[in-house]
């Protein structure tokens, strides 16, 4: 039986007296979309840069596609994928070009650089011309793209930090079918989002809030353990309102 994609147990990262992410432990499966939700600074970006191996924790542990920071999280680096919620790519290169600048990032070889260029449009389904400047793509083609950017590589572990800001509803739904393929290919996808419609998507949810996870469950479970009056109607953002923000009210 494969091991889990990710992995967490009491993670702690301090930045001097400030500690950022505070005893947090949670465990997320191949092929599963797991949703990170927060408050700005509530600590999920930082998770998130241990992970990536960008960042090594204080205390606890953490393993990432079977990989741990033995090695100071260099080789967990090449089974990750991430895609900033700050657009990536450069809007002065075409589309082909960027493709071609995440490729040598990973030092892929040329032949394989095609290969994967070919497999991760047709994935993406991208229509325009490779030649097209990246500044003239509409925003939901931009996010496309820069998912295949993050993609180069085929990671097993996929991080999307806010990967639909700023882009128009029928991109987002466009980008999310995006995400269920990379799951039904087995991918582990870890997303972040302020979207609560988003968030529904996800097959669980984790609510952060000052460091510390608060909730972890599917959907429909944190909206019946936060509301369990009969009858009730909630809807996640009335979770959200009342676990994380409603604490500091």
């Amino acid at each position: 039986m494969s091991a889990p994609g990710v992995e967490v147990s009491e993670l702690v990262v301090r930045f001097g007296d400030f500690t950022a992410v505070d005893r947090v432990s949670f465990t997320v499966e191949r092929g599963e979309v797991f949703g990170f939700l927060g408050a700005n600074g509530a600590g999920k970006t930082t998770t998130i840069r241990v992970l990536c191996g960008l960042l090594l924790p204080t205390s606890g542990s953490a393993r990432v596609a079977g990989l741990d920071f033995s090695d100071g999280g260099k080789a967990i680096k090449s089974k990750v994928g991430y895609m900033s919620q700050k657009f990536t790519l450069y809007p002065d290169l075409t589309a082909g070009e960027n493709l071609a600048f995440a490729a040598g990032l990973r030092k892929l070889d040329p032949g394989l650089a095609r290969e994967r260029t070919r497999e991760l449009l047709d994935f993406i389904g991208f229509t325009p011309a490779l030649t097209v400047l990246v500044r003239d793509l509409p925003g939901g083609f931009k996010q496309e793209l820069a998912l295949a950017a993050a993609m180069m590589h085929a990671p097993e572990v996929v991080f999307l930090d806010e990967p639909t800001s700023g882009v128009a509803p029928a991109g987002r739904v466009r980008f999310w079918e995006l995400i269920y393929k990379l799951a039904g290919a087995g991918k582990t996808v870890l997303v972040t989002t302020h979207y609560m419609d988003e968030a529904e998507r996800c097959g669980r949810v984790a609510l952060m809030r000052a460091g510390k996870l608060i909730a972890l469950d599917s959907p429909a479970a944190l909206k019946r353990e936060a509301f369990p009056k009969p009858g009730a109607a909630p809807s996640l953002e009335d979770v959200f309102v009342k676990l994380v923000e409603g604490a500091d009210r």
